[in-house]
């Protein structure tokens, strides 16, 4: 794969997005994306891609999705190349561990088997779906009937066995599986009322089958007796002169010589159950509810068919008789079938016994675990024949570590044991194993790898990260890396990833672009642009008094005017731009043209912040944030001071000055009070914006300015 073209319109809140990732001489990009922007939206685009399903607008359902990814000439991305990495999922099992368990030479031979039964498997159920007169897959129907899981169709068959080749004829082979079983027909047989109104009508027709002639109550019913005579004409019965002899409750005896008159006693008896009044009254209750749109199809086929009535009550045991019946109807497909599964399955278990002998690539998996990551368990996977044989995932078992021994451990109880961090590193242990398989089975693939060494420890993350970088060594594996996380971003850029291949995402009302990463080297980029750009002279100050404050100290006049630029004090309006010229230029042992020496900064911060909260918003532009929220201090500081008036109070405060001026001005002030509300916004909001907490600038880019722009037009409105 040498280029990815992507194209996205109205996708989980991504309103357009086109970019193109250039693989041809590298192989991995970093995608920085703050909280909000499109990371996990993006993520999940790729996951509908890989899983064949359509991707939305969850919020505006009625906008046009488009979805294209393309690679190299135009082609569709196939969906089997993409797989995502998701943060932590802790239910996430490796669907590929099985290839990872037997070398090449046993998996061919494995295969082989597995194709030739497949085959078979395929025109066995093209049987039954003709005579089904359906199009739509059955397997996982009939495995569901019978083992209440999907997959295990063969399980299903070894199940019914006797059932099938008993020798009698199917009773239900009449009866249309399609008809009965609609999600419509299931919710109504399922409700409380029609669950009474069928055991109504059960009991009364069980009390008429006790009472007729010629029927038995749970022995013989029409239902047997129909089939009965059925099997005695198409045997030839009558034919050779035999007769039937039935016996009544009363006693007496009736001799039948012809098929004709066995059908005849047998629907008269039945009609005379199936039309008596009370029985009637007691189906008329369920037909009564049977009013719907989709329910009348079944109403009509149920009065056709009034023979199924009585199964209703237990619709999953008449589920598995239908299937029954049905396969009753192909019992030669069925018999060739379950032989050559049964002699496949004890070629495959020889298969599996050298299998057992032998290490494989799923040791190197937990030893690449093992040796990299930090947590007090190693594995050991226990059914390696039945993951062969039946596509299974592995059973691991945890072996546990302390300073005093070692013991077993399910994982669901090793999860318990576990921190949070050592629970993402075993999520991670599923990630190696499908990064693995892939690789062992030559597997081209696309990794969208969604923040996946968020919230480790250090250890664990480094780990991480080393391990990435050897999947971006791999000459068949294409990365892109999704990060709300500033710090693991430019960890990334610098170990392998590199400049032109880092980007960010810029989001505007209308798009999302990636453009090249800004702020890898943030005091650098300042320093270089302190002439040159306002917004960046006005940024820096917050910085600059850190270094003065780490360097000479809080106790000098340098560190004393630029707090006054952060917090209205005596002095704030008289400091110029040449006031800043001269800090600048002793901190940095350098000059700077910083323009009229005379002009106040103060009105200038105002000034930039009243043209970027008008501009267009951006996730990563630090110095607008920075100015913004100065901006924002500055002036609900000067609100509080005029409201509060009381400068022997205000002029005593000597730190965290904004938090005590908004203590002075809401005492007597009620909880809801509208000014108290946004005052209190500026006091949480605001200070790390300024106060840089030795520099950790990355919780500010991973925040839009979206609340910093509506609180700074909330600020200017107080009066």
């Amino acid at each position: 794969m040498d280029k990815l073209d992507v194209h996205l319109e109205h996708c989980y809140g991504i309103r357009a997005l086109r970019a193109g990732f250039n693989y041809s001489t590298h192989s991995t990009y970093a995608v920085y994306a703050p909280n909000g922007a499109m990371k996990t939206s993006f993520a999940k685009v790729f996951r509908d891609h890989a899983n064949g399903q359509e991707s939305k607008d969850i919020v505006f359902p009625n906008r046009k999705t488009i979805r294209h990814i393309t690679i190299d000439d135009g082609a569709d991305l196939p969906p089997e190349a993409v797989f995502v990495i998701d943060p932590y999922d802790q239910d996430f099992t490796c669907d590929k561990m099985s290839t990872l368990l037997v070398n090449k030479e046993l998996r061919t031979k494995y295969d082989a088997i597995h194709r030739a039964l497949d085959e078979e498997k395929e025109a066995f159920l093209r049987e039954i779906k003709s005579l089904l007169g359906v199009r739509k897959s059955i397997e996982d129907d009939i495995s569901l009937a019978f083992t209440s899981e999907t997959g295990r169709l063969f399980d299903s068959l070894e199940r019914i066995e006797k059932e099938v080749l008993d020798g009698r004829e199917p009773e239900w082979a009449d009866i249309s599986y399609k008809e009965v079983f609609t999600d419509a027909v299931l919710a109504f047989l399922a409700t409380p009322e029609i669950k009474q109104n069928l055991a109504e009508y059960i009991q009364k027709y069980e009390d008429l089958i006790a009472a007729s002639t010629y029927f038995r109550r749970g022995v013989f019913n029409h239902n047997n007796a129909a089939a009965v005579a059925k099997n005695l004409a198409d045997n030839g019965f009558f034919r050779a002169k035999h007769s039937v002899s039935l016996n009544s409750e009363a006693g007496a005896r009736t001799e039948v010589r012809e098929q004709k008159e066995l059908e005849r006693i047998v629907e008269q008896e039945k009609n005379a159950i199936l039309t008596d009044p009370v029985l009637v009254k007691a189906f008329d209750k369920i037909d009564k509810k049977l009013t719907t749109k989709d329910l009348r199809a079944f109403r009509d086929y149920l009065v056709d068919h009034m023979k199924i009535l009585p199964e209703l009550q237990n619709v999953e045991s008449f589920r598995q008789k239908l299937w029954i019946s049905y396969i009753k109807e192909r019992r030669d497909a069925y018999r060739a079938l379950l032989g050559n599964y049964q002699k496949a399955k004890s070629e495959i278990a020889r298969i599996m016994e050298k299998a057992e002998e032998e290490r494989t690539q799923w040791e190197r998996v937990v030893d690449i675990f093992n040796r990299r990551f930090s947590v007090p368990f190693v594995l050991i996977v226990e059914n390696r024949a039945d993951v062969i044989l039946k596509s299974d995932v592995p059973s691991i078992t945890f072996v546990f570590k302390d300073s005093e021994g070692e013991a077993s451990v399910e994982r669901t109880e090793l999860l318990r044991l576990l921190s949070n961090g050592e629970r993402r590193a075993l999520y991670v242990l599923n990630m190696i194993f499908e990064v693995e398989a892939r690789r062992a089975t030559g597997q081209v693939s696309l990794f969208i790898l969604d923040d996946v060494a968020d919230s480790f420890d250090y250890k664990n993350k480094y780990a991480i990260i080393e391990y990435v970088k050897e999947m971006s060594e791999d000459p068949l594996f294409c990365l892109i890396i999704l990060t709300h996380n500033f710090d693991f971003f430019r960890t990334i850029e610098s170990r392998f990833v590199g400049r032109p291949q880092s980007l960010m995402v810029a989001k505007t009302d209308d798009k999302i672009e990636l453009v090249e990463a800004a702020y890898l080297q943030p005091f650098s980029y300042f320093r270089s642009n302190f002439h040159a750009n306002d917004r960046i002279l006005v940024a820096s100050i917050p910085f600059v008094r850190n270094l003065v404050q780490y360097t000479v100290g809080s106790g000098g006049s340098d560190f004393a005017v630029l707090t006054s630029l952060l917090h209205i004090k005596e002095g704030s309006s008289t400091v110029t731009r040449g006031d800043l010229k001269g800090i600048y230029e002793k901190v940095f042992a350098d000059s700077f043209d910083f323009g009229n020496s005379t002009e106040p900064v103060l009105p200038l911060v105002f000034n930039l912040a009243d043209a970027v909260a008008v501009g267009t918003p951006s996730a990563v532009n630090l110095e607008n944030k920075i100015v913004l929220s100065l901006a924002i201090r500055l002036k609900a500081e000067r609100f509080m001071l005029a409201a509060i008036n009381n400068p022997e109070a205000t002029n005593s405060i000597s730190k965290n000055q904004t938090f005590e001026l908004f203590r002075q001005y809401k005492q007597g002030k009620a909880e809801d009070d509208e000014t108290v509300r946004v005052l209190g916004q500026v006091n949480l909001m605001t200070p790390e914006n300024i106060h840089l907490n030795s520099f950790m600038y990355e919780p500010i880019l991973d925040m839009s300015d979206d609340h910093l722009r509506r609180l700074y037009a909330e600020v200017g409105s107080l009066t």
